[in-house]
């Protein structure tokens, strides 16, 4: 069942004797920093990894600033839970998707985002948005998805998965965020101008948030020219089209009815006075779907290369598929604790979010002993810590779901048992978990019965070659994953001629 160790030399390369990247005054460690800037998640993993018990590095980067990698639990509870209030956006990461997300959720600290947290929370707990969400998906599958691969598998044609994926998730957080389907998931694969502005908005602020120079990006903005003059085009595309469903939604004398975000929010919004914070409601809207769009269709990419390498894992998960209805309800895919447990080990693995950055507010000691000086970047590693052979044991490199799982003693079914939140933070952990946690594993749960139902997702790759890894602020496979889809002969057809 183990995946062979094989698969992960190209995209995990790990030696012991990795080392930290020597550092030279005034340019820091710019040589290593440059030559590993196409796989520095991979690179600062192996630096992690391979340091003291620690496992903790300080990144010497240009003209003194420090920039400091960890993926030990202790600083990670550290930094997201005790003491929380120190360790914020900060400046350079609000500054960085300031021209996209604004003062949204995700890019905000103190009153402003407690106050979104909380509305946010409160819309996130309904059940009438559950409710909602399950039936975007199941018609986005069956409308959708379910025919195009039908029409592949009989075509012998092959398909990006990963672009599927992404024009999915793309249909649904627009659905679900604003009521307003943009058909991005259809036979002609239409090419979508929002979709589209959003793509270039996230790599060009990714390359803003590792840029070597900050002032170049910061110049090229003032200057309007090159990647900040595109960055701004798409920005204002994307905020012009938010405001227009924002505008059409306050138009409807019925959007109170509504269960989509926006109709939601507007609903709240105007019941606490504020009616009229159009740039809040766009903030808002626009973090969500920037969040919906790429971490679930991240997610079920890698997951999808996974199954296609590990059969007897996919005959597991077939086995909970089988139990289901068509329509996989809400309690069916609760109830699927292997195909749960597949998915966290997945993410284990490939991290929808590889890095994600704080700054300190004020000096800190970690609990590992290191040293963070105000202003301070410092980066926890859920790459890196899904790969720490003390939290995973010597098969980390294996994809095994069953190191989620235990007998049930009575029943004799799997139970899922969930890891510390500080050793697994794919979720992030302490006051900002994701709230879109549980609905994030509905709609994966439910694309993974309604596809593997049918079919068996076959990669077409070269013998030896394996998917690489790059990332924006998710990671994604470079290229997309090529595949070919196969009609199963009957539940529990997991072997196909093609690998």
């Amino acid at each position: 069942m183990n995946i062979s160790s094989t698969i992960f030399t190209n995209l995990f390369p790990y030696s012991k004797s990795t080392k930290i990247p020597r550092s030279y005054p005034i340019i820091g460690s710019y040589f290593s920093i440059k030559s590993n800037k196409d796989r520095r998640i991979q690179w600062t993993s192996e630096i992690v990894l391979s340091t003291l018990p620690s496992l903790t590095f300080t990144l010497h980067r240009p003209l003194g600033h420090r920039h400091i990698f960890t993926a030990n639990p202790s600083n990670v509870q550290h930094i997201l839970k005790t003491y929380f209030h120190n360790y914020q956006k900060g400046y350079l990461g609000k500054e960085t998707l300031k021209d996209l997300l604004g003062n949204g959720i995700f890019n905000a600290d103190g009153e402003i985002w407690k106050y979104q947290r909380k509305l946010a929370s409160h819309e996130f707990n309904s059940k009438s948005l559950r409710r909602f969400v399950e039936d975007v998906v199941n018609v986005e599958l069956s409308d959708r998805l379910i025919p195009i691969l039908t029409v592949a598998a009989s075509q012998d044609t092959v398909l990006d998965i990963q672009d599927l994926l992404q024009r999915f998730a793309f249909d649904n957080i627009c659905m679900v965020a604003y009521g307003y389907d943009p058909a991005y998931l259809l036979p002609s694969f239409p090419e979508a101008k929002f979709a589209n502005a959003f793509e270039e908005v996230v790599r060009i602020s990714s390359e803003r948030f590792n840029s070597l120079a900050p002032f170049i990006w910061k110049l090229k903005r003032i200057l309007n020219v090159g990647s900040e003059k595109k960055l701004r085009v798409c920005a204002t595309q994307i905020r012009d089209m938010a405001k227009e469903m924002i505008k059409q939604k306050k138009e409807k004398s019925t959007f109170s009815s509504c269960d989509d975000l926006l109709s939601r929010f507007l609903i709240s919004s105007n019941e606490q006075h504020n009616m009229h914070d159009e740039e809040f409601i766009t903030d808002i809207v626009i973090s969500f779907i920037l969040a919906g769009r790429d971490t679930t269709s991240a997610a079920l990419t890698w997951f999808f290369w996974l199954i296609s390498k590990n059969p007897e894992v996919e005959k597991e998960i077939l086995k909970e598929i089988v139990k289901t209805t068509s329509s996989s309800t809400y309690d069916e895919v609760k109830d699927m604790a292997y195909t749960h447990a597949s998915l966290c080990e997945s993410m284990r693995l490939y991290p929808p979010v590889p890095v994600d950055t704080k700054e300190a507010m004020q000096d800190d000691i970690l609990p590992d002993g290191t040293f963070v000086r105000k202003g301070t970047r410092i980066s926890y590693h859920p790459y890196a810590m899904g790969r720490v052979e003390d939290m995973w044991g010597k098969d980390w490199h294996a994809f095994r779901p069953e190191r989620w799982l235990e007998r049930d003693v009575k029943t004799g079914n799997w139970k899922f048992i969930p890891r510390d939140p500080f050793v697994y933070p794919v979720f992030q952990a302490g006051p900002r978990v994701c709230l879109g946690k549980e609905m994030s594993f509905l709609q994966m749960k439910k694309v993974v019965a309604g596809v593997l139902r049918r079919f068996r997702v076959v990669p077409v790759v070269d013998k030896g070659e394996d998917p690489v890894l790059i990332a924006y602020l998710t990671t994604k496979v470079k290229g997309g994953l090529l595949v070919k889809i196969e009609e199963r002969t009957n539940s529990y057809d997991t072997h196909s001629p093609s690998q």
